[in-house]
């Protein structure tokens, strides 16, 4: 089934070169179904890469899904036009009001900064706690999922004395999860971030489950089940190319770990985790569909947050 976007957003073009499936609105509502809601508050500089690399895997999955692009309501984008902002992204107060069956929050560049330091962490905090009366289930990545373990649990986070950065080996720690389904024992993922959740932290937690990790890198995906929410610490989202163009922007000072064939930065990297992140969102969709209630106005009731 197809993902219902914006008929001029940049996306679109390129999912369609892909073979995606992608619906406009009048085809939509000829559908006698009711679409996914799923919302994208995307905090990452480069907007339109990122919704496009998201909206790539929430439209391969067999559910019909119509996404709302979401950004900080005070917030400027530096780096992505303004009248692409204005056209295709939504202030989250003109969205409060409204109810998703699922939500992803990205990172962002802040990762650097105490929690307390970044400009819109008050209405960040904000959106969280919104998420448990108006959202189904919630996906946090990167920076997000650090900001959400240290506002839900008070994990901290701790810098690294130098960055993740590179495609690391992952263990799958519950296989059973269905978040996990379909997933090899180990499996490969993006990794590029300055900043840690020590495993011994969410030990203290005890509501959160380690889905998989690295010995390096340490926890990628967290289960909190308390809060509906799903953390993903790294990156399967990412191209191709993502990494070698972080690599260039930060002036080659780091050789990204286990990308480049013979650490040639010569060479074209190969994607060795796309399957893995379409087997993520999808059984991520999944989960969402099989507990969700038809009627969205139901989202967030008493009665839905005990049954789930």
């Amino acid at each position: 089934m197809p993902i219902k976007i914006a008929d001029t957003l940049p996306a679109r073009r390129i999912l369609e070169a892909e073979g995606v499936t992608v619906m406009g609105e009048a085809d939509a509502v000829r559908q006698d179904i009711r679409p996914l809601r799923i919302g994208l508050l995307n905090l990452m500089p480069n907007k339109i890469s990122t919704e496009t690399q998201l909206a790539r895997l929430l439209g391969a999955t067999p559910l019909q899904i119509e996404l709302t692009l979401v950004r900080i309501t005070d917030h400027v984008a530096r780096n992505t036009p303004a009248d692409h902002m204005a056209a295709f992204y939504r202030p989250w107060c003109q969205v409060e009001a409204d109810r998703f069956d699922g939500f992803v929050i990205t990172g962002a560049p802040v990762e650097r900064l105490p929690f307390e330091d970044v400009r819109y962490w008050s209405e960040f905090r904000t959106i969280l706690d919104w998420t448990q009366t108006h959202v189904h289930r919630t996906m946090t990545i990167c920076w997000a999922a650090q900001a959400a373990l240290y506002h839900f649990h008070g994990v901290p986070k701790h810098e690294l004395p130098r960055k993740a950065f590179g495609v690391f080996p992952h263990r799958s720690l519950v296989p059973a999860s269905p978040y996990l389904r379909g997933f090899s024992d180990s499996f490969d993922v993006p990794v590029s971030r300055w900043t840690e959740v020590c495993p011994d932290a969410l030990q203290d937690a005890t509501d959160l489950r380690v889905l998989a990790a690295n010995e390096e890198t340490g926890p990628c995906v967290v289960d909190d089940p308390q809060r509906r929410t799903l953390h993903m610490f790294n990156h399967l989202e990412y191209e191709t190319e993502t990494l070698a163009e972080e690599y260039r922007r930060d002036g080659g000072n780091q050789l990204p770990t286990n990308y480049f064939p013979a650490d040639d930065p010569s060479h074209p990297p190969q994607n060795r985790w796309r399957s893995h992140a379409h087997l993520l969102f999808a059984n991520w969709i999944d989960s969402i569909y099989q507990t969700a209630p038809f009627d969205p106005a139901a989202i967030g009731a008493r009665a839905d947050h005990r049954s789930r």
